[in-house]
């Protein structure tokens, strides 16, 4: 008899566990690693090959039963081929896309988004979505909370799913409002020059969906973002990276373009760009949830 079965078969009062240890807090998952994703970029760019979801999965480090990047959030690549449409069904509340190359149009429900390089691009979760690439090749990143809703073995409901709306970020309006930033003085309190994706949805946050958030983050040629930490882990997809390094504690990690990094909630960290060109990064965190928990953690030491 498998434990589900067994559990089912129990009285309320049988199924009653009682823990008294002398400290609540001495338990805890796996720390979340400082990793990069370089296989799954390697596979996501075979080009000769068709059309695949990669996942960016290290639930064998964080001992989850489900796929999951961080606990909170599961990353993939989608390597999509002219004339190999590919479709899914994900149990989460909403998709997040960033479009690496190509261009192509995404089907979810009566909703029809038509993307090229560079965009962005969120849909409600729980339905049918289908990608089709109109370029012989093209590669988007994908980011869910699927690992939450296994964790609470929930299934998003269509009904109750109205928040999510789907949305569009073009290339060419977030390059426009990036080029307005750029104009803006820094200061000492300046934590990034970045554009965040929010949705009217989500309102009064800033996040992408509800837990959450997501940014395309620069730094000039020659730059330095000051060190911080926050209780929100980092998932970070290198767009722009020829001799940009990120320093997370007393570790350095050089980034590579098309490669995804971790950065774990709470370690101190820094991103240096030594190349001649502006640095770019599409990063999501699951921050929202710490937003809306009052527990964000953000401090420059």
């Amino acid at each position: 008899m498998n434990v589900i079965q067994n559990i089912k078969n129990q009285t309320p009062q049988e199924r009653a566990i009682y823990n008294s240890p002398d400290n609540v807090f001495n338990w805890s998952w796996p720390k979340v690693p400082r990793h990069k994703f370089l296989k799954e970029k390697e596979e996501a760019f075979i080009f000769n090959d068709k059309s695949l979801l990669i996942p960016l999965d290290i639930s064998d480090i964080l001992s989850t039963p489900y796929p999951a990047t961080i606990p909170s959030i599961l990353a993939r690549y989608i390597r999509l081929k002219s004339g190999d449409p590919l479709s899914h069904k994900l149990v989460a509340s909403g998709e997040i896309y960033y479009v690496i190359e190509g261009n192509g149009k995404t089907t979810n429900l009566e909703d029809t988004i038509e993307w090229s390089e560079g965009d962005v691009f969120c849909l409600p979760g729980g339905n049918e979505t289908n990608h089709y690439s109109l370029s012989d090749n093209s590669i988007l990143f994908l980011v869910t909370n699927e690992p939450i809703l296994s964790f609470e073995k929930l299934i998003p409901s269509k009904e109750q799913n109205e928040m999510i709306k789907a949305t569009h970020w073009t290339s060419e309006k977030i390059m426009s409002n990036l080029e307005e930033i750029y104009k803006r003085p820094k200061t000492k309190e300046t934590a990034g020059v970045a554009i965040q994706f929010s949705t009217p949805g989500t309102l009064p946050s800033r996040n992408t969906i509800p837990m959450i958030n997501t940014a395309l983050n620069t730094l000039e040629a020659g730059g330095d973002q000051r060190p911080h930490r926050h209780n929100g882990a980092a998932i970070t997809l290198a767009i722009q990276a020829d001799n940009v390094y990120s320093r997370i504690e007393d570790e350095e990690l050089d980034w590579e373009n098309g490669v995804v990094l971790i950065t774990p909630a709470s370690e101190l960290h820094s991103h240096h760009n030594r190349g001649s060109k502006r640095m770019m990064s599409f990063v999501v965190q699951d921050e929202g949830l710490h937003f809306y928990l009052r527990t964000t953690g953000f401090s420059w030491d």
